[in-house]
């Protein structure tokens, strides 16, 4: 038997650290968005009595350094149940280091699909509660849409959905490592903070101009991305409602009300950037496939 789902990738409309914390964790402020752009993940029963994992693509840790695998270890640990065998396909679609919670959203379809194979019926909540202790991004990659995340990114809010719009995705050929991006925000600090009291009210009246206007990722202000600025001039000139970077880089998103528009601007970003996607939001983190 197998279960398949659809891991969806996030992007951060607004970003904000709030402080550092004692546990040496940071205190965030999010407004978070699933898209369209998603990795396949398959879990398919075996007698292995072990935990394995394939992938499409050769950089991916196929052990226990994968968050899948590590998921998929801690949700047996939570719920008592004894693997029998399970082997972890992924299909990766989304970048990987890109800021887009690409590893997370892995983790989530993990978690979600061994909940249905198992017939464990944990509640979104209680899974949640396993995928906060493998990394901050994955109780939100299991909820998805559009959430505001304060604490570590794990204590999630509903605010009103985004309306249908276009989202241009733009990776450069760099990663970006999460670890480092905090480094630099605890050695540089921040300039400016963010309108956060605006974008709620931009995002609770749903007004996709207001809400674009107020995108904005503090990580911009010590994180260098190659040709952030070109790609950023040409979603502009091409008629991106907002730009902003997503997570920690280097991915950099331009929001447009016009799939025209975006396709216009995706062409002319690929002499700027190796991975390019037009996509729209999506209102879950997981989505079983039947």
């Amino acid at each position: 038997m197998e279960i398949k789902v659809k891991a969806y990738a996030k992007i951060n409309l607004m970003l904000d650290i709030v402080a550092k914390r004692t546990d040496g964790y940071h205190d965030l402020f999010m407004i978070m968005q699933s898209i369209g752009l998603y990795d396949t993940v398959t879990v398919t029963q075996t007698k292995s009595k072990k935990i394995t994992i394939s992938c499409n693509i050769s950089d991916i840790p196929l052990d226990e350094k994968n968050i899948a695998y590590r998921a998929a270890a801690l949700f047996f640990n939570a719920t008592k149940i004894k693997n029998k065998g399970i082997n972890i396909d992924i299909v990766k679609r989304i970048p990987h280091a890109a800021g887009l919670a690409g590893g997370s959203a892995d983790g989530a379809g993990v978690l979600v699909a061994l909940n249905e194979l198992t017939g464990a019926g944990l509640t979104e909540d209680e899974l949640c509660n396993i995928g906060v202790k493998i990394g901050a991004d994955v109780p939100f990659c299991i909820k998805g849409g559009t959430l505001l995340a304060q604490g570590i990114g794990d204590v999630l809010h509903k605010v009103k959905p985004l309306r249908r719009c276009f989202i241009l995705i733009a990776k450069p050929d760099v990663s970006v490592n999460t670890a480092y991006a905090y480094k630099q925000f605890d050695a540089c600090n921040k300039v400016h903070t963010p309108d956060k009291l605006g974008m709620l009210c931009a995002i609770q009246s749903r007004n996709l101009a207001d809400i674009a206007l107020k995108m904005e990722n503090v990580f911009e202000q010590f994180i260098d991305v190659p040709n952030k600025v070109d790609i950023k001039s040409i979603m502009r000139e091409s008629g991106a409602l907002g730009v902003c970077m997503s997570g920690s880089g280097p991915t950099v998103f331009g929001i447009f009300d016009d799939k025209e528009k975006a396709m216009t601007a995706a062409g002319r970003l690929k002499l700027f950037a190796k991975d390019i996607a037009v996509t729209t939001p999506v209102s879950k983190g997981c989505k079983i496939v039947k």
